[in-house]
């Protein structure tokens, strides 16, 4: 049992908790970004049938929305390297999975399980939200 919570203390020693906090935060930023936009665009521009196009849309803005602020932010005491244009596309490089798999989601609980789609799509940025910090961490901001 002590070699366990020894482990566990060690685990959780490694984790760079005021990081995760804020990168939480810009997270909740861009799911504002992401939720207030796809309502306006599926409620007012293109209709409940064109749901996807309007989740595309809306995960586009909110990626760039979260690049900016955890550019600033979050890693803003890792200024690789790399120019910010350079950090933008690999951003959003790394965001290509927690897309597929926010749109996956997306269409699995909406289509067929039939949930409302905003519910959906809370559910569905929150299945990619740890691959977008792991490769955040280790890619885009990758200490050398």
């Amino acid at each position: 049992m002590k070699a366990r919570r020894n482990t566990l203390h060690h685990i959780l020693a490694k984790i760079p908790i005021i990081r995760l906090v804020r990168f939480g935060g810009v997270g909740l930023s861009g799911l504002v970004v992401n939720v207030g936009l796809l309502w306006l665009l599926t409620t007012y521009v293109f209709g409940e049938r064109f749901y996807m196009l309007s989740a595309v849309i809306s995960i586009e803005a909110s990626i760039i929305n979260n690049f900016y602020w955890n550019d600033l932010w979050t890693f803003g005491d890792r200024r690789v390297s790399d120019g910010w244009v350079v950090r933008l596309f690999k951003f959003h490089g790394s965001r290509f999975l927690g897309m597929i798999t926010n749109l996956a989601v997306l269409y699995l609980l909406t289509d067929l399980a039939g949930l409302y789609y905003l519910l959906s799509n809370v559910i569905a940025i929150g299945a990619g939200t740890l691959v977008n910090y792991l490769t955040s961490d280790k890619w885009v901001w990758a200490e050398r």
